[in-house]
């Protein structure tokens, strides 16, 4: 029978969890790397209507992007998420930060393989691994590069503010990308994709004509999910993985 501990195995096999930064908490958070496991469930975050999901589907295992213990647990409710998933014997492994710069199968990895990016490099590292990356794409003007973006993301609606210059070369980061402004400016981008970014970030990226695309914290992060659900596919084939159909954007857009 398969395990938790094999499926933790697999993801630290291409996402080492060591890797996270130091403010992260990823890893195997409820459950006993010992229970069997036969159905699986992905989520970018583990909520009580995931829980809920997978409990009325048979899962012994939920896997997050997003941890579903981040800060110290002070206090348990019956309401929350870890009660939840203890209740009713549901394991969860959450890979943030060292899926983020995962070579090959992370969500940066699949965020510029959604846009199509060629000659992809890191742009800043964090250890051994690209925390932020650059690639080059056929040369749009701003206004359709951004079109592009929401196209290839399928967003309903994104940000964005028009550099002075057409886009080819392009940096990007999964999520909450906009501290990564200033180091896109300095690679030489013509424009920037990420999921969160500051007024003042804004601004920075305005007054030296870069190009920046938000298309939410959801919609750059939730790609990685079905090629975490293939790689472990491929790996497990006995198991059952699904995507949670309840794991959607807590925002809504008009």
């Amino acid at each position: 029978m398969i395990t938790v501990g094999d499926l933790y195995g697999a993801i630290d096999a291409i996402a080492p969890f060591s890797s996270a930064q130091e403010f992260d908490n990823p890893g195997l958070l409820v459950g006993s790397a010992r229970q069997q496991v036969s159905r699986v469930l992905l989520a970018l975050d583990i909520t009580p209507e995931v829980v809920r999901e997978a409990a009325e589907s048979g899962a012994q295992l939920i896997v997050s992007h997003h941890p579903v213990i981040f800060h110290p647990v002070r206090s348990l409710s019956a309401e929350s998420v870890p009660y939840l998933l203890a209740q009713n014997r549901i394991a969860a492994i959450c890979a943030h930060t060292n899926l983020d710069m995962a070579p090959q199968w992370g969500v940066n990895a699949a965020l510029a393989d959604a846009l199509g990016l060629q000659d992809v490099r890191a742009m800043t590292k964090h250890n051994e691994y690209a925390e932020t990356v650059i690639g080059r794409i056929p040369e749009l003007a701003p206004r359709d590069f951004a079109a592009f973006v929401k196209q290839k993301l399928n967003r309903p609606a994104l940000e964005y503010c028009e550099g002075n210059r057409p886009v080819c070369r392009v940096a990007l980061c999964s999520g909450a990308g906009g501290e990564f402004v200033a180091d896109a400016v300095r690679a030489g981008a013509d424009a920037f994709v990420t999921g969160e970014v500051k007024h003042h970030e804004w601004l920075l990226a305005r007054e030296n004509g870069l190009t920046v695309v938000c298309a939410s914290h959801f919609g750059t992060e939730n790609i990685v999910l079905e090629r975490l659900q293939r790689f472990l596919q491929d790996r497990f084939p006995e198991l059952q993985l699904k995507k949670a159909e309840s794991s959607r954007d807590p925002v809504c857009w008009m």
